[in-house]
């Protein structure tokens, strides 16, 4: 296959990596563009991807550029990994909300840190999305950014631009759950739907079988098996490897008891939804969130070292080792299928953040919910999945509120709508401190927030 992929955020050398290998296994021909705005990261992924791809005996050709216009004529598919600020801004997301007492063990997508994220993201992505729309309008155009929702509907919003929000959250939980339920690889049928990061599997089978029953027999077991807190530290979404290993993952399969639907993806991400409950200090089961349980500091170290890492082995007179051309999992592993799905009519059904056009028809219209949706020759389609039960629904409602007036505060450079997302999400005691966590923020991240000066 042919294609121009322009990756936006290149610098983002992980998912760089990943969807390089891809390129190379598949055997695509054309061109692959580079584009980040920062030069020292766009230098590192231009030579990792040279040197993965003389390795790999690719026939496609790399270009790099720090400006976005120089790369898009001609694109036939426009993949965006953005992160405005880098680990640095994450930090910062992160570490001013600790000093009233609010803990984040993620911070991009909800709570105060997913809040000021949104912010420079949204402002960012529109002017990406107005790019495209004048040098590439044919391109298929998607994003991996966070938070995502949040995103899409601020480009949909203020564009008009056909943005796809893809994560393999979904997808990589639906095997975790596989394994949960004794399936092999690809034999779980499901639906899930939500908002990005808290998207609820409602329906799955195997075989003709119903499996939420032996799902909810699942939840009964891991809960019984009592929270072993010395086992929650560091861990981010592993399935549990015996009884002496307590419940993993509990918060999670506390809701699918509860729901009756199980939360992708996992306690990492889903109790930033349920904030108030968990983010004091010891809130998570004795342990403090982003700190000794799914720590930050670690996270971000982790992707600091990975990151020099790769620097050398781009940089070095050396060959790269052969893992770098091995299949891996992460941000990218769908997105080489579902452009082939899409060129090739395939039809495959993927789970993709659109706009609820009525798939969802007790979720708000035009809120971009994660659920099924087909990749063929005209893109994507939604798939009709139905109303979800009134409880579920509750859980997102006022998150897509948070999104409308996120989207509209980092697009009209409005403080006072910053402050209403922030009361919106929940996780602040106080208007007061809504007030004060969002001037340090803006003043935080003034250098990419233009729109608020």
């Amino acid at each position: 296959m042919n294609e121009k992929l322009v990756l936006v955020g290149a610098g983002s050398a992980v998912f760089t990596r990943g969807l390089v290998a891809d390129v190379i296994r598949k055997g695509w021909e054309g061109e692959l563009s580079l584009v980040d705005v920062d030069p020292d990261a766009l230098a590192v992924a231009e030579g990792l991807v040279r040197k993965m791809l003389e390795a790999g005996g690719s026939k496609m050709t790399v270009s790099a550029s720090t400006d976005i216009r120089e790369a898009l004529p001609g694109a036939t598919s426009v993949v965006c990994t953005v992160g405005v600020g880098g680990r640095r801004g994450w930090e910062t997301d992160v570490f001013i909300p600790r000093k009233y007492g609010i803990y984040q063990p993620v911070g991009d997508t909800v709570m105060p840190g997913g809040t000021s994220r949104a912010l420079r993201m949204i402002h960012a992505m529109v002017k990406i999305a107005e790019a495209v729309l004048e040098v590439a309008p044919d391109a298929l155009f998607f994003n991996y950014s966070n938070p995502m929702s949040a995103i899409c509907r601020g480009i949909r919003k203020a564009t008009g631009a056909e943005v796809v929000g893809l994560c393999h959250g979904v997808f990589g939980v639906a095997g975790q759950l596989e394994d949960c339920l004794g399936l092999g690889r690809g034999e779980l049928d499901y639906t899930a739907v939500g908002i990005n990061h808290l998207t609820w599997f409602i329906e799955m089978s195997s075989g003709g079988e119903d499996m939420m029953p032996r799902l909810l027999e699942h939840a009964e077991a891991e809960l019984a098996k009592g929270i072993n807190v010395k086992t929650l530290g560091d861990r981010f979404a592993e399935a549990g490897d015996g009884e002496s290993q307590g419940a993993s993952n509990p918060f999670s399969w506390e809701l699918t008891r509860l729901f009756g639907a199980y939360p992708a993806c996992n306690d990492r991400h889903v109790t930033e939804f349920f904030g108030r409950m968990f983010s004091a200090e010891g809130g998570y089961y004795g342990k403090t969130l982003g700190v000794d349980a799914y720590s930050i500091e670690r996270t971000i170290a982790n992707g600091d070292r990975r990151f020099e890492q790769m620097r050398a082995d781009a940089l070095s007179a050396e060959p790269l080792g052969e893992e770098y051309l091995r299949r891996t999992g992460g941000e990218h592993e769908k997105v080489t299928d579902i452009i082939e799905s899409i060129r090739g009519d395939g039809g495959e059904i993927y789970s993709a953040s659109l706009p609820n056009t009525g798939q969802v028809p007790n979720l708000p219209a035009d809120a971009v919910i994660e659920a099924p949706a087909t990749a063929g020759a005209g893109g994507f389609r939604p798939v009709q999945v139905g109303p979800i039960s009134p409880g579920l629904a509750g859980t997102l409602a006022t998150r897509f509120g948070w999104v409308e007036t996120v989207v509209d505060a980092a697009v009209e450079g409005s403080r006072d709508k910053f402050v209403q997302a922030l009361l919106l999400d929940g996780a602040v005691e106080s208007i007061e401190v809504a007030r004060t966590l969002a001037d340090e923020l803006l003043a935080a991240h003034a250098e990419h927030l233009p729109q608020f000066a």
